[in-house]
């Protein structure tokens, strides 16, 4: 069975998605039968590369909010990942910016075998760390604590290898009526929108396992 998962690394629902989504899949029985893709898609691909600004000034202009209306729902989701065993500091200092590189090493990671554990990194690496994934070096770094060679990562980040993979992903998505992540499609016919309570994840993998006996 297959799952496909639209996600951007700067989505706090979407870490939370992809840990809800594991959790559900620890007590599924055929756990050795499934295989995850994570797919890529960026909430804002209009900000400059290599640019940073201020997250929450981010917030506050794109919904028209408050800096305590931010600085609310900032706790409330860290509150919300806690109790799902994820540690977010979504401090007033944190940044966002473009996210087609760290877009372009997870299919660098793909090629190599280490898709999910660089997600992982770069994931825990913003939403707990406060560390930039937005520039090279930065990048580098948290490539090469996953067991990427350091060299290798930077060559291919300093080049525009997969930004059509990247391309291609996001345009998939669109295709798919995708506006918003994450968004999981269990065999090409189950879709789950957002990060869902763990039981309809379950219930999702039940349903999708069940389809495959009977058209089998």
């Amino acid at each position: 069975m297959h799952i496909d998962i639209w996600s951007d690394v700067v989505c706090p629902w979407c870490y939370l998605g992809k840990r809800r989504l594991e959790r559900a899949l620890e007590d599924f029985d055929h756990r050795a039968d499934v295989n995850i893709a994570h797919r890529s898609f960026q909430l804002d691909p209009s900000r400059p590369r290599h640019q940073t600004s201020n997250r929450r000034q981010m917030l506050m202009k794109k919904y028209a909010l408050t800096e305590d209306q931010v600085r609310v729902m900032d706790e409330k989701m860290e509150r919300t990942a806690a109790a799902d065993g994820l540690a977010y500091r979504l401090s007033p200092e944190g940044l966002t910016g473009n996210t087609l590189d760290a877009h372009r090493l997870l299919h660098f990671a793909k090629a190599r075998g280490r898709e999910d554990e660089v997600l992982d990194r770069l994931y825990r690496a913003y939403f707990g760390e406060q560390r930039s994934i937005f520039d090279v070096d930065s990048l580098v770094t948290l490539a090469s604590e996953t067991g990427l060679d350091a060299d290798d990562t930077r060559h291919v980040l300093q080049s525009d290898a997969y930004v059509k993979d990247v391309a291609a992903d996001v345009s998939e998505a669109r295709m798919l009526g995708v506006s918003g992540v994450p968004f999981f499609v269990i065999d090409d016919r189950y879709a789950v929108s957002g990060a869902q309570p763990i039981d309809i994840f379950r219930q999702a993998l039940r349903q999708a396992w069940a389809n495959r006996l009977i058209v089998s």
